[in-house]
């Protein structure tokens, strides 16, 4: 990796406002689009930058200084970025932390992907906040409105999916429980996560059909975040739905979304989404209220809900939107949230607990 990773100059973000933006340049390739989001978390950026859910998104972060504890080789959330660039107020050069290995303009150059410094992030967000669904581009130089229109009419038009989701079965060794992980761009938090409860894991690509998954004798399932517009997976969502069916499922993110499109519910985009540490949310059976890591644009709308079937679990408590469900019948739960909580808060790794006793409960006791 280059250890002397430098700017590339001037460099510019044209968004679809016409609105245009004039920083320092660092990373490669100094040219990308993206849907412009905006994360408010304090720390995280490691976390971030490597999560699948990020997939083809320029990520504003609202904290002023980023990079300033340089990045690891152990919270990446997969094995390369999938972002397409990242606009920050103050990027740190010089990183102090003992697990540092790499500051992240090091890592921008090294994955090939811009990031544009210097940046007024509050106009950015505010501008996001207000107009909702904002496009951008980095460059080396202003564009006009119509060169970014033409970049997004360019975007491919397979399911972002595709292009996160594992090619091959991937298996994890554990001596307990076999789960079989739907890989929508999981976090490599949730796999960490269940192996540490002793889990044996198979993650499988996003259009394993229903006879490959059965013949794998999971215990149940785990459908995981990802990226992008949930009524993307429509054509998978009946193969998957005889999984569910059969096994005990936890649906997380993307996943929850998914879900509840399975069960004749529909999704509506947010005006700019969740995205951050921070987010509170209230468990409706206990009035207790959690904080949670989220990272989706698009939510379940509440009024679509089958609630013969299914039954609202939690709820953000700064918008109302739905945060969680549960199948009245079947052993299946999922949550908008993320319950891995990396970057934390812990609050929610319950889920995961609830999750395994559901498992025993319907018969995998021979694990316990």
């Amino acid at each position: 990796m280059n250890k002397n990773a430098h700017s590339h100059g001037t460099g510019y973000v044209t968004l679809t406002t016409g609105d245009v933006f004039e920083g320092t340049i660092y990373g490669a390739p100094l040219l990308t689009s993206g849907e412009v989001v905006f994360h408010t978390g304090m720390t995280g950026y490691q976390e971030v930058m490597t999560d699948p859910s990020f997939a083809g998104q320029i990520v504003t972060f609202t904290y002023p200084l980023i990079g300033n504890y340089g990045v690891n080789e152990l919270d990446n959330e997969a094995h390369k970025p999938a972002l397409a660039g990242m606009i920050v107020g103050d990027l740190c050069e010089k990183p102090s932390h003992f697990r540092s290995r790499y500051s992240l303009a090091e890592v921008a150059e090294k994955h090939s992907f811009p990031i544009l410094a210097g940046i007024d992030t509050r106009t950015i967000t505010k501008l996001v906040r207000d107009l909702g669904n904002i496009y951008g581009v980095i460059s080396d130089r202003p564009l006009s409105v119509e060169e970014v229109q033409a970049f997004r009419a360019k975007r491919k038009a397979e399911p972002v999916v595709a292009s996160v989701s594992c090619e091959q079965p991937v298996h994890f060794p554990g001596k307990r429980e076999h789960i079989v992980l739907i890989d929508l761009g999981a976090k490599q938090s949730i796999i960490t996560e269940l192996l540490a409860m002793g889990c044996r894991v198979t993650a499988v690509p996003y259009n394993t059909t229903y006879a490959e998954i059965k013949a794998l004798q999971p215990d149940g399932l785990v459908l995981s975040n990802g990226p992008g517009d949930p009524m993307e997976m429509l054509p998978y969502l009946a193969e998957w739905k005889k999984a569910v069916e059969q096994y005990p499922t936890l649906g997380i993110c993307l996943g929850h979304q998914v879900l509840a499109l399975m069960y004749g519910a529909k999704t509506e985009r947010l005006p700019y989404g969740h995205r951050g540490s921070n987010h509170p949310v209230k468990e409706l059976a206990t009035g207790k209220v959690y904080l949670t890591s989220q990272n989706h644009g698009y939510v379940v709308k509440e009024d679509s809900l089958d609630k013969n079937n299914l039954a609202i679990t939690y709820r953000n408590v700064n918008d109302g939107t739905v945060e969680g469900i549960r199948h009245h019948y079947l052993p299946m739960m999922s949550v908008q949230f993320h319950p891995e909580a990396h970057p934390g808060p812990s609050d929610t790794s319950h889920i995961f607990t609830s999750f395994i006793q559901s498992l025993q409960s319907m018969g995998a006791k021979h694990y316990a």
